[in-house]
């Protein structure tokens, strides 16, 4: 998998000190645009607090942090959908804990973050 834009912008916010709270760069501090040219996506808006706007070269330092991160991304995606819904997560706790909690570690087993 190959890390995109945005997961290189979260991985270089992280290394900076930033929480997971201001990890999320879609929320109007930065905002990326697609170059015209076809040389991918690039950053227009740079509004983040305390830290400075990074470099390409910054960013593709962290080529290997974003790919995991996106690879995790798409593990907790496959995990939540078979966990099913939380009301029923919620009705199998109440009957059965021990099934439940062996269940969940099955669909985490199988489904292994990097």
């Amino acid at each position: 998998m190959t890390a995109t834009f945005t997961h290189k912008i979260i991985a270089y916010l992280e290394s900076k000190g930033k929480t997971k709270k201001e990890l999320h760069p879609i929320d109007g501090s930065v905002e990326l645009q697609d170059d015209k040219d076809g040389n991918g996506p690039y950053i227009k808006v740079w509004n983040t607090s305390g830290v400075a706007q990074p470099t390409v070269e910054q960013l593709n330092a962290l080529e290997s942090t974003a790919d995991t991160l996106g690879k995790n991304n798409v593990t907790r995606a496959k995990r939540k959908k078979l966990y099913g819904d939380i009301g029923e997560q919620l009705d199998e706790i109440y009957k059965d804990i021990d099934a439940w909690k062996a269940r969940i570690k099955s669909i985490k087993d199988a489904n292994a973050k990097e």
